[in-house]
């Protein structure tokens, strides 16, 4: 999707930071400073590359391994019409890491080295797919909060400053869109429905909101990349900030839904103009990034073996490859 547009040969990286020379600098600065778009053949300072890097794969990580909660119930759906739109789901989730591992690759790491790094544990992805579906309700929490949270983060990097992450994530927000409405509606029939379907409902809302509230990072004041991706116009608005408008999005729709969120200290604060919430522990947040959460082992235990299983794939791709390529060769007089 954007390797097509590199004048590059085949392997070799962007150009390298380190030896450029002050104007490089000037030039790259004053563009940021105009909120231009850096494209992959511009000229970057290193510590911007690194930061995209880590950021753009944490992200497409997070979209491959946060297929397997939800398709753990495509065969257990209640209806065909569910089933139908989780498929959906799920396959969108792949395009997702799909266009965000070929942005990436445009800063010049290849898809096996970002792969290799999610399977040896080396590279992180968001702690909110470290946690378990128990019944159907969770696949429709998923959905309206989870995903609702990703587009509350994920719209104002339409307007980042690389130009193919920004480009990635114009499509993807319109997807993540359909995919918190649906889950929004699976939790609405659910609540016309009967009494135990209430108390699924609540019950997973309530395992889910304090993990969903993670999802935006930790405090600006311990989040120690925030300030600097800030000045480069990577990141647009603060992890805190985003918490916030989150948190009072989902209150209004949790009127409409008929459920609470499992917080006393959840109230309108008047002055503020905004809801006052509860203190996260910050303590089950980080035991989870660093791969003590309930999940963790066994989500990427699946993911590496799913890469496993289909490495014959794979091999058969590149030897059709070779063989077209060799074919298209120019036979020997």
């Amino acid at each position: 999707m954007y390797t097509q547009s590199l004048d590059m040969p085949n392997g070799v990286a962007a150009p390298d930071a380190a030896g450029a020379d002050q104007p490089a600098q000037v030039r790259f600065d004053s563009r940021i400073a105009a909120d231009q778009k850096i494209e992959p053949q511009d000229w970057m300072p290193e510590a911007y590359r690194k930061t995209l890097l880590r950021q753009i794969s944490q992200h497409a990580h997070s979209e491959i391994i946060g297929m397997l909660p939800e398709g753990n119930w495509i065969s257990r759906a209640p209806s065909l019409k569910r089933k139908a739109i989780l498929l959906a789901k799920v396959q969108d989730e792949a395009g997702h890491g799909l266009y965000l591992y070929s942005a990436a690759e445009t800063l010049g790491t290849s898809r096996d080295q970002l792969v290799d790094a999610l399977h040896t544990g080396r590279a992180k992805y968001s702690s909110i797919f470290n946690y378990p579906t128990l019944t159907w309700a969770d696949v429709g929490v998923i959905g309206w909060l989870v995903d609702g949270a990703a587009i509350m983060n994920q719209v104002p990097l339409c307007r980042c400053t690389y130009g193919p992450y920004a480009r990635a994530m114009i499509r993807i927000c319109k997807e993540e869109s359909f995919h918190q409405r649906q889950g929004f509606d699976a939790l609405l029939a659910m609540m016309q429905g009967t009494e135990a379907q209430h108390e699924m409902v609540q019950e997973a809302v309530n395992r889910w909101w304090w993990p969903v509230l993670m999802m935006f990072g930790p405090s600006d004041k311990e989040s120690i990349h925030s300030t600097q991706t800030m000045q480069w116009g990577i990141k647009r608005i603060s992890n805190d900030d985003l918490r916030q408008k989150f948190v009072d999005a989902a209150i209004e729709q949790a009127k409409v839904l008929g459920v609470t969120f499992p917080d006393p200290d959840l109230k309108w604060n008047e002055a503020r103009g905004q809801h006052d919430y509860g203190t996260i522990d910050w303590d089950e947040f980080w035991r989870v990034v660093n791969g003590e959460g309930p999940c963790n082992k066994e989500r990427l235990a699946t993911r590496v073996k799913a890469h496993e299983d289909g490495g014959w794939v794979r091999e058969a791709a590149l030897a059709y490859s070779r063989k077209q390529a060799a074919k298209a060769q120019p036979k020997a007089a």
